[in-house]
C-alpha cells in the first residue's frame, strides 16, 4: 500500500497533449495540482514521468516512449490507455518492477465477457509479480498529505481527517467539488472501480492504520467476500460509515452494468453492517455529516442537553432527538438553582431544552454550557444559535471551543442557524473539531450516532 499512497515517483502511462483527455488530466493534477484554482492544490512532492511514444514533452515534462526507458525506479504506474493496450503496458510495468499500479481505463469486466477475461489475466500477472492493483475503471487515488492527485478529478480537496472509499469515481468527483466549496477535509479519497485485485476491505485496513484518518466513509455497490469484509470492519479501530447503493431492484440492475458487481439483497448488507459496527447513512449528505461528527467528537452515553437562544428551535431539536431515541434529560433542581444564580434572564426556560432567550450574549452561553457539562447526568450538548441584533456569534463560538477543551469526554454539536453573518464563527467551530450543522435534524442525527447504548 505504501507504493500506492506514498510513492516517491509516479509514471503516467497514457499522458496526452489533448487537454480534454484523461491522460492529460492526470498529468496536470500531478505536476500542477489540479485544473481549477484552489488553495488546496499543490504539485505532487515526488517525481513525475510522462509516458507517450508520440510526444517529446507535455506540460514541461519530458516524455518517454515506454516505462522501460526510465532509468530510475518507478513506485507507482497510473495507466490511462485504451483497454486493448493495457495488457501490453502491464507486462512492461512488471518488467520494470513497479511498486503499484492504478488502471484508470474502462472496458473490462463492466463492459463484456472478453473484458472480464482480459481483466482476470492482468490481475493474475500482477499477483504473480506481487504488484498491487487499483481498478480498473476507476477515478484513481488522492492523498492530501503529500499532494498526490493520482486521478482525473478536477482539483484537490482540503486536507482533513475523513477517508472516503468509493466504488464510483463520478460520485467522488462531485464530492471533491463540494468539499472545496464547503471546506470539508479529507485525508484520502480512493476510487477502486471494478475491484479486480484490491478490495474495499484492503483499503479499510490501510486507513485503519493511517495516522491522518480518523473516520472512514464508504460508497458501496457490491462486496465480493462478505466474511472477510465483516472480519476487517469489526477489527477496525476507527468509525466506519457506509452508504449502500442498490436498495431497489432497479438500482441493483444498474450496478451490474456500472462496475460489474453483484449487488445482493439490501437487507443482507444491513445485517452485515450492524454485526460489523458500521454506521449506515441514507444519503450522500448524511454520509459526510455523520463522518464529521465521529471524526472529531467522543462517543458518549445517553443523556443530552440542548441550549438555545431561540425557543422554537429548541422545541424542534427536542422533537428530532426524541424521534432518534435520544433522552433529552430533565434538569435537576440543583442544576436549575446554579443556573438561577449565574445571571440567566428572568424569563429563561428553566428546563431542557434550555432557552436562554433571544438577547443572550456569550456570558450567558458560557454559564449555561459549563453548568450543564459539569453535571454527571448530562453526557453531551447540542448548542443552537439564532442570529439576532445583539448576538455575538464569534464570541459564542470561542466559548464553545473553550468548553470542549474543558470537557473533552463530552461531545458538543452545534447548529449555527443562518448564512452570511454566521460563516466566520462556523469556521472557528469547524477548525477546532466541533461539528456545525445548518439543520436541527442533522445535529440530532449526528448526536444519535455518538450515543452508544
Amino acid at each position: 500500500m505504501k507504493y500506492l499512497f506514498e510513492p516517491k515517483s509516479i509514471a503516467v502511462i497514457g499522458a496526452s497533449r489533448d487537454e480534454r483527455s484523461v491522460g492529460f488530466g492526470i498529468l496536470k493534477n500531478l505536476v500542477h495540482g489540479g485544473f481549477y484554482d484552489s488553495p488546496y492544490c499543490a504539485p505532487f512532492v515526488g517525481k513525475v514521468y510522462a509516458i507517450n511514444p508520440k510526444a517529446d514533452e507535455i506540460l514541461g515534462n519530458k516524455c518517454y516512449k515506454s516505462i522501460l526507458d526510465i532509468e530510475d525506479k518507478v513506485d507507482l504506474a497510473v495507466v490511462a490507455v485504451p483497454a486493448k493496450i493495457v495488457p501490453i503496458v502491464i507486462k512492461q510495468c512488471i518488467k520494470k518492477k513497479v511498486g503499484g499500479v492504478i488502471i484508470i481505463s474502462a472496458g473490462f469486466a463492466e463492459f463484456n465477457k472478453q473484458g472480464k477475461i482480459m481483466q482476470d489475466k492482468i490481475v493474475s500477472d500482477l499477483r504473480k509479480a506481487k504488484i498491487p492493483l487499483v481498478g480498473p475503471n476507476c477515478l484513481g487515488i488522492i492523498n492530501t498529505a503529500n499532494h498526490m492527485n493520482a486521478s482525473f478529478a478536477p482539483t484537490m480537496p482540503p486536507g482533513g481527517s475523513v477517508g472516503f472509499i468509493s466504488q464510483s469515481g463520478a460520485l467522488a468527483d462531485s464530492i471533491i467539488d463540494w468539499a472545496v466549496e464547503e471546506k470539508y477535509g479529507f485525508s484520502k479519497i480512493i476510487s477502486y472501480g471494478n475491484k479486480a485485485d484490491l478490495k474495499i476491505y484492503d483499503f479499510i485496513e490501510y486507513l485503519d492504520h493511517d495516522k491522518e484518518t480518523k473516520a472512514i466513509t464508504l460508497y458501496i455497490e457490491g462486496i465480493d467476500d462478505g466474511k472477510k469484509f465483516m472480519k476487517i470492519a469489526k477489527k477496525c479501530r476507527k468509525p466506519i460509515i457506509a452508504l449502500k447503493a442498490g436498495k431497489t431492484g432497479t438500482g441493483a440492475k444498474a450496478i451490474s452494468s456500472h462496475t460489474g458487481s453483484l449487488a445482493g439483497a439490501y437487507e443482507t448488507y444491513l445485517a452485515a453492517f450492524k454485526q460489523s459496527n458500521i454506521i449506515v447513512a441514507e444519503t450522500v449528505e448524511e454520509l459526510f455529516d455523520i463522518a464529521k461528527a465521529v471524526a472529531n467528537q467522543p462517543f458518549t452515553k445517553d443523556g443530552i442537553g440542548i441550549i438555545t437562544n431561540g425557543g422554537g428551535c429548541g422545541v424542534l431539536c427536542a422533537d428530532y432527538c426524541e424521534d432518534f431515541g435520544l433522552d433529552v434529560v430533565e434538569l435537576k433542581e440543583e442544576t436549575l438553582k446554579r443556573l438561577d444564580k449565574s445571571g440567566m434572564h428572568p424569563a429563561y426556560s428553566r428546563r431542557n431544552p434550555l432557552d436562554l432567550v433571544g438577547d443572550a450574549l456569550s456570558e450567558r452561553y458560557e454559564s449555561a454550557i459549563n453548568i450543564l457539562l459539569e453535571e454527571k447526568y448530562v453526557n453531551g450538548l447540542i448548542v443552537i444559535q439564532t442570529l439576532q441584533t445583539m448576538t455575538d456569534p464569534v464570541a459564542n463560538a470561542k466559548v464553545i471551543v473553550e468548553a470542549q477543551k474543558k470537557f473533552p469526554e463530552k461531545p458538543i454539536i452545534c447548529v449555527y442557524m443562518g448564512g452570511k453573518f454566521s460563516k466566520p464563527c462556523m469556521k472557528i467551530l469547524e477548525e477546532n473539531g466541533i461539528p456545525d450543522y445548518n439543520d436541527l435534524r442533522k445535529a440530532a442525527r449526528a448526536m444519535r450516532v455518538l450515543v452508544k447504548e
